[in-house]
């Protein structure tokens, strides 16, 4: 029988699949640290095994879609959102998964949601692995893809009051707050930084939503902190995705507003601050760069965190424009008192 065994320690941090089924030895690794995702594996190699085609060489060009997968968490790291294509497509050959496929899945495995959402759910993922087979393939993305354009922030005094109320309570959740607001990276970002990865004051940012590395230079007085922190190796951010992070976002929200916090499952009180995620410290680092730090569109995008001045071109609304300026030189309206004289005169 088949089973799942849990990463070893300084071995590696992929679960590993061993056993014997229907006398087919197998000892292999499942390419990834989500048992979710490794059971999956597992299943379609007992699949393989039944239709007694384990064994038989994938040569990348005509391969199934689930070896695809797995070779692109291999050599990416990225695992998010693939445990259901896997078990959508299945031993699919990649190669036969088109646009209309690829249309299909995102409404079989996203019924109910909207374009966003499968946009990144389904779309993202799924062509990001046949890019990894052929990256001269090409697909459209679902009309609404990149979903409603958000530039909520936050002024400096209701940033640094949820900073503050979550190092009170946690301080771990207070820095990485603190970095999401003096970085621009995403939350994902930032939950995959390593120790390694910050050094004299910046930071390398291996993995991004646009897949292109970069460097992030860091305050001192953020740099210093982190300093203090730092571990001889692992992640900076003892968090992971999930529930946990939500509830003390909403603590901490809560308690910068002076409200009590709700129990976990409970839904947040009514304060003016419930409106904040996790991204609107992302898009307050970008109104303040522009504001405060005097970036235009240019300077944004040379940061490395867009890829083109038309995603950065939404920050444009935090800094008024000089033309701007020039309504001083319009017509002065004349005071109380001689616009009721001139008004009397013309009547």
């Amino acid at each position: 029988m088949l089973r799942l065994y849990p990463p070893r320690k300084g071995f590696s941090t992929n679960w590993r699949i061993r056993g014997t089924y229907l006398g087919v030895r197998v000892d292999k690794s499942s390419g990834t640290h989500r048992r979710q995702i490794a059971a999956t594996v597992l299943e379609d190699i007992v699949g393989k095994i039944e239709r007694k085609e384990w064994g038989r060489p994938d040569t990348g060009e005509d391969g199934s879609f689930v070896s695809a997968a797995v070779s692109y968490m291999e050599i990416t790291g990225n695992n998010r959102y693939v445990a259901p294509l896997i078990k959508h497509f299945g031993e699919t050959p990649w190669r036969e998964i088109d646009q209309a496929a690829i249309d299909a899945a995102a409404v079989a495995l996203r019924p109910n949601a909207g374009a966003a959402t499968r946009n990144k759910c389904v779309y993202t993922p799924l062509i990001a692995i046949l890019h990894h087979r052929n990256p001269s393939l090409r697909f459209r993305r679902p009309p609404g893809a990149k979903g409603q354009k958000r530039t909520d922030f936050l002024n400096p005094d209701d940033a640094f009051a949820i900073i503050g109320a979550a190092e009170r309570f946690c301080p771990d959740f207070g820095l990485l707050l603190r970095f999401l607001l003096y970085s621009g990276c995403r939350l994902g970002e930032a939950l995959a930084l390593q120790w390694a990865d910050i050094i004299d004051g910046t930071t390398y940012i291996r993995t991004s939503k646009n897949e292109d590395p970069r460097t992030v230079r860091l305050r001192d007085d953020l740099a210093s902190a982190l300093e203090k922190r730092r571990k001889p190796e692992g992640s900076v951010f003892p968090f992971h995705y999930g529930g946990q992070l939500k509830v003390l976002l909403k603590r901490a929200t809560c308690l910068a507003c002076g409200v009590a916090p709700p129990k976990r499952n409970v839904p947040s009180p009514m304060h003016r601050l419930r409106w904040v995620n996790f991204h609107t410290f992302c898009h307050t680092w970008a109104t303040w760069m522009r504001r405060y730090g005097g970036a235009d569109i240019k300077d944004l995008v040379a940061t490395g965190r867009w890829r083109d001045e038309r995603s950065a071109h939404r920050y444009t609304h935090v800094v008024a424009r000089e033309a701007w300026e020039r309504v001083e030189r319009l017509p002065a309206m004349p005071d109380g008192a001689k616009s009721v004289q001139l008004a009397k005169k013309s009547s």
